[in-house]
């Protein structure tokens, strides 16, 4: 097991995030996400206070996520997120204005996925239990290819949508959506399924 007695780097916490390490709070790990959280605001208000061509948004958005997105890739500001370093995008993705990405757990991002307006993801759950409610488990989302994600919907901690499918404007999913299906609803549930 590691110690957590000394700063965290980059790899080291999204491997800790990867295997759903419990965050206790004031611990290394802990203040890992106050760091990050400090650049994160950084880039993103360099995002969303001033207007940048598309490529200067690539730019940026390559910075916070510590990894460089392919030249298809478009984001309309402004953007919000709490991390940044722990978001994985494919090719050919678009992300519409105002979403909101708390990705300290992960969230990966299939080629050809499209996120409408407003939409949030989250990827961290407080303790149930009163006196620890500080401390944190993380799980990932995983967004299959060519997935759409319509305008103010939730998609909530430890959540697989597959490939294809589609996300009804805001839906809340809790739970995992199979590939070539529309979901919607809060709680989404499947309506039905898209002919291939």
């Amino acid at each position: 097991m590691l110690t957590l007695e000394k700063e965290i780097s980059t790899e080291e916490f999204r491997e800790l995030m990867a295997q759903g390490t419990y965050v206790e709070a004031n611990s290394a790990l802990y203040s890992a996400f106050h760091k990050f959280s400090q650049n994160a605001l950084k880039i993103t208000n360099e995002i969303n206070n001033q207007y940048h061509n598309p490529e200067e948004i690539r730019e940026l958005f390559s910075k916070l996520i510590q990894n460089e997105v392919s030249c298809d890739f478009g984001l309309f500001p402004p953007f919000y997120t709490d991390c940044g370093i722990n978001i994985k995008v494919g090719k050919n993705v678009f992300i519409n204005a105002c979403c909101r990405f708390q990705d300290q757990g992960g969230i990966e991002i299939g080629d050809g996925v499209l996120i409408g307006h407003n939409v949030t993801i989250a990827t961290l759950n407080h303790d149930f239990t009163p006196e620890k409610r500080q401390n944190i488990t993380p799980k990932s989302v995983k967004i299959g290819k060519n997935v759409w994600i319509g305008s103010d919907s939730t998609i909530l901690p430890g959540v697989v949508i597959g490939d294809g499918a589609i996300i009804g404007a805001g839906s809340v999913v809790t739970k995992s959506v199979p590939k070539n299906t529309i979901a919607a609803g809060n709680p989404a549930k499947i309506i039905r399924k898209i002919e291939e």
